[in-house]
């Protein structure tokens, strides 16, 4: 499988050296044999007069000489096979141990030091008509895969990965792996045809791309790809040397996956500024979990036919000292990246379930479920924990998990929604309409919430396709019995629409910006909706005699009137 070149040649580094030592072996023997012919001559014509009886015998002197030339030509080609097999051997062993450290064992491929070594010398063997391109090519969503279908199907997919990357490259093209699911590749090039790379760029996004029936399953896995040139100066105008050129088209592999994945991007200068940025973000992200940075902002949900609040949904911000306050588009994903959105969530969480036990016991509070926290066996069981810790009603939570979770792991999906369910915890569907999944799904899962995407909801007063689809998701909720949330109202027109499907609730900017804990719990004093009469007593005559909502901005010029949760 090894597309690379110069890796076979070790084998005959030390061929020199063998040769040598070859020769003086040989040459030992060579020299018993001249001294037998010599000898021989001597001796032979004597032993036959005597055998024929026409003379006498050898001299003794002469003929143990002979005996013991022939004994030394015995021993020393016997020594000198043993010495040639002793060679053979050694030399295997130090080429194959030098092939182990200088390769990937998976793929055949050079590995990260012998791929930096190989670029070095491609970098100084060209003229000026040609230069180096180094691509990074980086298989999205592979550790997903390699977790849901075990460690030999993502070996056997790399396997084939690799067969692809070699099929697409020129037979000259240096190949390394250097790291999981990470590809290096670095060819020379004409400086005049660099419309040939984006050709083969192109062709390994569509080749890797294409699904791999590994034994029983059939996975799909798609390629992004970074490329650099050695031939572009830095910003000090310095020329990159191999370990810059991989640090280059690492940043474009980044910012490919950044847009989208599944393509390719050349580096530009502008790419590493992002890259800095980002590992600030990193950073920042790492740092604020424990210092709580990350802290819950609450949107309310209001009954649409009564007008009356029933609860909030937490809305995670990331209040940064060095980047102000950060919405969650921005952060999530790179927490989900990093490894860091379990620990995150869960200190909200943790934030959120404090905030709500002030609240009025008839109000709910409903938080999201990062797909990769499902994929958690034991998250249902952390969640409960934290509940208990809390003394948080778990009938007053509810969870809401992504319609596109319910392709990636359906069973363990099932086996969550149960244990929480089986707690008293409430499971929403959200964002439907965005993922595809299919009715059976939906009555094969005990959900006990359907929530409409905003991208329907928000364009509802304008687009017929937008209030065919809501409608006929408010309809499929009314037959299965599932109560319709409305995600995305934001003017009184959208609202005035929505009022048509019958009991449905709502949330948008129409009723308020999501806001922090502090703002929501006067405000809730002031209406009277807080369980804690201390509260009241302590901090509503500090504050003003009319406590206003929530910040309308954004929404419609007539704020509507929030009424108080309705009581059993």
């Amino acid at each position: 499988m090894v597309g690379t070149a110069g890796i076979a040649d070790v084998q005959d580094e030390d061929a020199p050296e063998k040769r040598q030592i070859d020769v003086v072996a040989l040459g030992i023997v060579t020299a018993a044999i001249l001294l037998f012919v010599a000898i021989g001559s001597q001796v032979g014509p004597s032993v036959v007069r005597s055998l024929l009886n026409r003379g006498s015998g050898p001299d003794n002197f002469a003929l143990n000489a002979f005996l013991l030339n022939i004994a030394i030509i015995i021993l020393g080609w016997s020594r000198y096979r043993q010495l040639c097999e002793e060679i053979r051997r050694r030399k295997e062993a130090e080429w194959e141990a030098r092939r182990l450290a200088e390769t990937d064992p998976l793929t055949g491929f050079r590995n990260r030091r012998s791929f930096n070594s190989g670029v070095a010398a491609l970098l100084a063997a060209n003229g000026e008509d040609r230069a180096v391109v180094l691509m990074m090519i980086d298989l999205d969503n592979f550790k997903q895969i390699n977790d849901y279908n075990g460690h030999r199907a993502g070996d056997l997919l790399l396997q084939e990965c690799a067969l692809r990357i070699t099929a697409g490259l020129p037979k000259d093209a240096l190949i390394g792996r250097i790291g999981g699911d990470e590809f290096a590749v670095a060819l020379a090039f004409d400086k005049y045809r660099i419309d040939s790379l984006d050709q083969i760029a192109a062709g390994l996004v569509e080749t890797v791309g294409q699904p791999v029936q590994v034994e029983a399953l059939r996975l799909e896995v798609t390629a992004s790809i970074g490329l650099a040139r050695s031939d572009v100066t830095g910003s000090s105008g310095e020329m990159p040397d191999a370990r810059a050129l991989l640090e280059r088209a690492d940043i474009a592999m980044y910012h490919a996956k950044r847009r989208g994945r599944n393509s390719y991007y050349w580096f530009e200068a502008h790419m590493a500024d992002e890259m800095r940025f980002r590992t600030e973000l990193e950073n920042g992200i790492r740092a604020g979990i424990p210092l709580q940075e990350f802290v819950p902002f609450y949107e309310q949900q209001i009954d649409l036919q009564t007008g009356c609040l029933i609860g909030f949904e937490m809305l995670a911000r990331w209040d940064s000292p060095k980047f102000g306050v950060v919405t969650p588009d921005v952060f999530i994903p790179i927490a989900e990246e990093i490894g860091a959105i379990a620990e995150l969530s869960e200190s909200v969480i943790a934030q959120a379930l404090e905030d709500a036990k002030s609240w009025d016991a008839d109000l709910t509070l409903s938080i999201n479920i990062s797909p990769l926290q499902l994929r958690d066996p034991w998250f249902a069981q952390k969640l409960i924990k934290m509940l208990l810790e809390a003394k948080f009603p778990p009938q007053r939570l509810e969870i809401e998990i992504t319609e596109s979770c319910l392709h990636q792991n359906i069973a363990q999906v099932r086996s969550l929604i149960t244990s929480l369910k089986n707690q008293g915890v409430r499971v929403s569907l959200d964002d439907f309409g965005t993922g595809y999944s299919s009715l059976a799904q939906l009555r094969s899962l005990p959900f006990d919430r359907i929530k409409i995407d905003r991208s329907f909801v928000s364009s509802l007063a304008e687009n017929k396709d937008s209030a065919a689809i809501v409608s006929s998701i408010a309809l499929l909720g009314k037959g299965l019995n599932l109560p319709i949330t409305a995600e995305g109202i934001e003017n009184g027109d959208v609202l005035e629409q929505l009022l048509q499907y019958g009991e449905i609730t709502g949330q948008g900017y129409y009723y308020g910006r999501p806001q922090p804990a502090r703002e929501v719990k006067e405000w809730l004093g002031g209406i009277e909706l807080v369980a804690n009469r201390e509260f009241l007593e302590s901090e509503l005559p500090r504050l003003a005699p009319t406590v206003p909502p929530p910040d309308n901005s954004g929404g419609s010029p007539s704020e509507p009137d929030i009424k108080p949760a309705k009581r059993a």
